[in-house]
């Protein structure tokens, strides 16, 4: 896997503003067609953690916006949290949660690297690890993953 910021999604456009108006990050959109019925599945993120009441409030929120998306359709919408052990999609869900341990197998190494997340740009991350900084070029990471088990 490639890690590299995806190309613009209209129903993603759609609906980040409303995210943002409740002070979440929508982090994936997963569309799936299953026995007449379309399901959505929203992941968001806010620092700190995504309780019940934020995911109700945007289920509310986004709700509208996939009617209109989706017009005429049997809508099944799911809202969620990233979870402790998240595998990471792509480059671009990196800034949502700087600060936050991480885990990247590296293809240079063969080999699994853990550190916070310091920042990431669009050509890779850096992460703080004993101490020291040290820049990973997304395409040396194969896979990452939120670290569960450690944490802020």
């Amino acid at each position: 896997m490639h890690y590299s910021p995806p190309q613009p999604d209209p129903l993603f456009e759609a609906l980040e503003p409303a995210a943002r108006g409740l002070k979440l990050s929508l982090v994936e959109i997963t569309v799936s067609r299953h026995r007449g019925s379309t399901q959505v599945r929203l992941v968001v993120y806010k620092d700190g953690d995504v309780g019940l009441e934020d995911c109700s409030a945007f289920h509310r929120s986004a709700l509208p916006r996939l009617e209109l998306a989706f017009p005429g359709q049997d809508l099944y919408v799911e809202v969620s949290s990233p979870g402790i052990d998240r595998l990471i999609k792509d480059g671009s869900e990196f800034r949502h949660y700087t600060g936050r341990p991480v885990r990247c197998y590296r293809v240079d190494t063969s080999d699994w690297f853990s550190g916070v997340l310091l920042s990431s740009s669009a050509e890779g991350i850096e992460l703080e690890a004993g101490g020291t900084k040290v820049h990973l070029p997304y395409e040396i990471i194969a896979k990452a993953r939120l670290d569960g088990g450690v944490g802020p």
